[in-house]
């Protein structure tokens, strides 16, 4: 086999045995069978998830399409709301009972959620009195049908709700339909993902997780009733949603989908306004600063109005509300043609080109990316908005901090946004698998920030091997935990950083771009709307990636091992070095990883070596004869400080 150096040269990589190494080898933690083993997979592919990653021929998963009302006091904080729940089991069984989620029961004294929370605090939970938290069920019917109108039997345990069927829900297609009359106090600050933000022109309202919520019912597990704690998100099935949201007439209501009523919620002049916006790539102020405490920006003659929103094949669906909204907006422009709108909803304290007054162009922008790199954006509309909560995503809308700037605007618009693609178009378990959302979209990140006007937030060459040393340390847990299976300090690092950084070392170290973005769109495209688990990414990645990647998966996301690479020694072919060096590696840790080496001979002439993955598929070190015509001035493992060895002390030998 014969590898191609950057000085244009050939070498031949060859093992040698251990008798002939050159000096006594280090000790090793390293394992070849441990690292190569066969067998990473438990499962064999079936009839609902295939052997190379894609659904199989009888996959099915079960939908949930959601009619919403919802009407807020912005005096009590109470929210009142309605729900039409059609849900269709598309599972071989027969369901007698369901699953429903009630999230807003964290917030209640003495839930599961309050009760995990540490003395030091957390961004979990409700930060406060939660006398007034939490659901108050009124009534759960049946619609249509024998027994419309009844009631039905349903059984609360903290943020779950199972509910019994007189007949059922037959499988193979069968339907039910069910009302459930509901309320709850919105709490100024839900677990970071709904709550209250007072501006100096009236609160600011982002409302989410309020409504109950199918659980999904899976081929994997049946149920998928996990309590909601706080630190892990969401599973859910996907459905269509017609929401109404009732708000106090000064307010401005925003919220996941398409407005359908816009004439009767804004004045002609900003209905003039919207219609410049969708035919614009400038942002387009459709309420100013300078509007916001003008009576006359609203429409006048009612105490309240009701907005109509409508999104389609969505797992989920969130709005906001304030007197306080400056709003803005522009065109995207998606590959297709397809119409699509960035928006933006905040206050005047949040205004400023310096801040909010540029976050539709960082909407459009991030998004314009993802859909020509990946996947087209699916919905009409695409909203950000200002508030209490730090980021937070839902379908066709963001809730992001009021006090972003800048590139911190830039990075929590984008992350969230990007969260479209993972887990709003490729609906993995977050509840189970945070790093399936969470790492995948750190990792589109680096991508659309170094796109962004030629990296105008672009940070600087990352050094992996000082973050390596760090994200690798024993003492944290392997990126295949549960979120709510993690210490809560290291949430960040094993759902969002070490996982988003597996990916791009997949991409620039291991597979290249060409190979690696065929095989991520393969695994968006087959799972766009659908349920994966990680065994179809990983398999899918192998497949349409056309490698074995199980040493990969084995060490950086079924366990924390560690990577140490050292460069040993340096001897020559019969002691002469035009007759070419004899290089000795060594294998330290439990990790291996494509080894590039870069060889400087005594006269200044410099090249690159990059050895494959396999060098250490049969053994701990392994000696390259290179071939010198001089004596060799140094040898560096690792030159662009690319691969995550934690130890470069033993990373450069010298002459």
């Amino acid at each position: 086999m014969k590898l191609k150096l950057i000085a244009g040269c050939t070498i031949a990589a060859m093992a040698i045995g251990s008798a002939a190494l050159a000096q006594q080898a280090p000790v090793s933690n390293y394992n070849y069978h441990d690292a190569f083993a066969p067998f990473f997979y438990t499962k064999n592919g079936s009839e609902f998830r295939a052997a190379d990653g894609q659904p199989g021929p009888k996959y099915w998963q079960n939908r949930a399409d959601y009619q919403l009302n919802a009407k807020l006091n912005d005096q009590t904080n109470e929210v009142v709301g309605s729900e039409v729940l059609n849900y269709t089991n598309n599972s071989p069984q027969k369901l007698d009972f369901l699953w429903m989620q009630l999230d807003q029961n964290l917030f209640k004294n003495g839930s599961r959620g309050s009760a995990i929370i540490p003395p030091s605090g957390s961004r979990n939970g409700g930060r406060g009195d939660m006398s007034q938290g939490g659901y108050n069920i009124k009534s759960v019917k049946l619609v249509g049908g024998k027994g419309a109108g009844t009631d039905v039997k349903y059984i609360i345990n903290d943020t779950r709700m199972q509910i019994f069927l007189p007949q059922g829900v037959e499988a193979n297609g069968g339907q039910i339909k069910l009302a459930i009359e509901y309320s709850f106090i919105v709490p100024n600050y839900g677990s970071d993902r709904t709550g209250i933000q007072d501006t100096k022109n009236g609160k600011i309202y982002t409302v989410a997780q309020w409504y109950p919520r199918m659980y999904v019912y899976d081929d994997v597990q049946g149920w998928n009733m996990l309590p909601y704690t706080g630190p892990s998100e969401f599973y859910l099935e996907y459905g269509d949603f017609d929401l109404n949201i009732t708000a106090p007439a000064n307010h401005i209501v925003v919220a996941s989908g398409e407005l359908q009523n816009p004439a009767e919620v804004y004045t002609p002049e900003q209905v003039k306004r919207w219609a410049a916006a969708e035919k614009s790539d400038q942002t387009v102020i459709i309420r100013s600063a300078d509007e916001v405490t003008n009576a006359a920006s609203r429409p006048a003659g009612k105490k309240e109005l009701t907005w109509h929103f409508k999104i389609k094949n969505a797992r989920d669906a969130s709005w906001a509300s304030s007197a306080s909204f400056i709003i803005d907006a522009a065109k995207m422009n998606l590959p297709s043609g397809k119409k699509s709108t960035a928006i933006s909803a905040y206050p005047v304290e949040s205004n400023g080109n310096d801040a909010w007054g540029r976050s539709t162009e960082y909407v459009k922008k991030s998004i314009e990316y993802n859909s020509k790199q990946w996947f087209e954006y699916p919905y009409p509309a695409a909203t950000a908005v200002a508030g209490v909560v730090g980021g937070m995503e839902y379908p066709g809308i963001v809730f992001c901090s009021y006090r972003a700037k800048k590139g911190d605007l830039w990075g929590v618009n984008d992350h969230e946004f990007g969260h479209t693609w993972f887990p709003m178009i490729v609906g993995s378990n977050e509840r189970l698998y945070g790093w399936m959302d969470e790492g995948f979209n750190t990792f589109i990140n680096t991508l659309s920030t170094k796109d962004f006007n030629n990296g105008e937030y672009a940070g600087k060459k990352q050094d992996v091997q000082k973050i390596g040393a760090y994200i690798t340390r024993p003492e944290f847990e392997p990126v295949m935990s549960n979120p709510e299976n993690l210490k809560e300090n290291n949430n960040g690092i094993l759902l969002y950083f070490k996982p988003g950084l597996g990916l791009s070392m997949l991409r620039e170290q291991i597979l290249g771009p060409e190979r690696f973005d065929f095989a991520f769109r393969t695994y968006i495209n087959r799972w766009a709307f659908k349920h994966p688990t990680p065994d179809d990414f990983f398999r899918t990645m192998e497949n349409a990636g056309g490698e074995s990647l199980q040493w990969f998966w084995r060490g950086w996301f079924t366990n924390n091992w560690r990577l140490d690479i050292g460069v040993r020694d340096v001897k020559y072919v019969g002691g002469d070095a035009s007759k070419g060096a004899l290089i000795t590696l060594d294998n330290l840790e439990k990790m291996p990883f494509p080894t590039t080496l870069e060889i400087k001979t005594v006269s200044g002439k410099v090249s690159r070596l990059n050895l494959p993955v396999e060098i250490w598929e049969r053994n701990n070190s392994f000696i390259v004869k290179y071939p010198s015509t001089e004596e060799i001035q140094s040898v560096i493992f690792d030159p662009d400080k690319a691969s995550p060895d934690y130890n470069p002390d033993n990373n450069v030998w010298k002459k």
